[in-house]
């Protein structure tokens, strides 16, 4: 009879690698935030074009990689079109989080922002017909309790700026809907590439109009400081591979042995909020926070 243990050491290697990979990206992904809070409300620059930079520095971070692994015919994805819907939805949630981090903490615009798993849970049930029970919809609607403790004291400060992280998550739900759809058509690399793309391409009007507009948050200018192009390039290239990591992460490991350590975002968010900005939750948003994460383990748990 042969010995199970090589089996059992291989996968458990794998998971090992799945998970340092996991929390690599998910350490990474904060301070991508941080990076447009920075430029945001300290240096000035408009969120829709340190929005358009992030995808624009994302395509040129990708490019190099993917000549380099599969030649320039690499760069003609097999699916355009819903790759490109993919970065347009990408860029959509990256211009409403980076609009919020202008004028939230950051603890506070991810809390919210981690309703996500709730919508596509939703949004599961209702456009793909996956079933979804009792408990699950109760954890959906514990959730949303607790992002609207989180919510209150940012919506009588800000306004409907409190809600734009809401308005993310819908989006990045969309986006991570439409990967099921498309499968393993294209590698990781590619597919954040032609999403860098579809993103660059959204905010570029979503820039002119506010040109013409003379919409403040929406205005391009040229960045202040040299230093800020350093900054830019390097939210581009965080972007782009914090989230390779993510995927790559679940191809090596299960969603039920990773998921738990997405909410890792929340807790460096707020770590680095803390340290830069001077920024940290109170009781009452902690409480929010706490039933934002138990809620979502819960369902990751049920989905398992």
């Amino acid at each position: 009879m042969p010995d199970p243990m090589p089996t059992h050491r291989s996968a458990a290697g794998g998971y090992r690698l799945g998970l340092v990979v996991m929390v690599s990206g998910v350490l990474m992904l904060p301070v991508m935030d941080a990076i447009g809070k920075y430029l945001s409300a300290q240096a000035g620059m408009a969120p829709g074009q340190v929005t358009c930079y992030r995808f624009l520095f994302q395509v040129v971070a990708t490019v190099p990689a993917i000549v380099a692994l599969h030649g320039r015919h690499g760069l003609w994805p097999r699916r355009w079109w819903p790759n490109l819907l993919r970065g347009c939805l990408l860029g959509g949630a990256g211009l409403c989080i980076f609009t919020t981090v202008k004028y939230m903490p950051l603890a506070d615009t991810l809390a919210i922002f981690f309703v996500e798993p709730f919508i596509l849970t939703a949004l599961s049930a209702l456009v793909l017909r996956e079933r979804v029970g009792g408990a699950q919809w109760l954890a959906i609607i514990v959730g949303f309790v607790g992002a609207a403790i989180v919510i209150n004291p940012g919506f009588r400060l800000f306004g409907a700026v409190a809600l734009l992280p809401l308005a993310s998550a819908a989006l990045f739900a969309g986006y991570m809907l439409l990967n099921r759809a498309l499968g393993t058509h294209d590698t990781p690399l590619v597919m954040q590439y032609v999403a860098g793309l579809g993103g660059s391409c959204l905010l570029g009007i979503i820039l002119l109009a506010g040109a013409i507009t003379g919409v403040s948050n929406f205005t391009p200018s040229w960045p202040a400081a040299t230093c800020h192009w350093g900054l830019l390039a390097a939210l581009g290239l965080i972007a782009a591979y914090a989230h390779l990591l993510v995927v790559l992460a679940f191809r090596k490991a299960p969603a039920a042995v990773l998921a738990p350590f997405q909410y890792m975002e929340i807790v460096s968010g707020a770590l680095i909020g803390y340290v830069v900005f001077g920024d940290f939750p109170d009781l009452t948003k902690l409480l929010g926070i706490a039933l934002i994460i138990a809620s979502g383990l819960f369902i990751f748990w049920r989905e398992q």
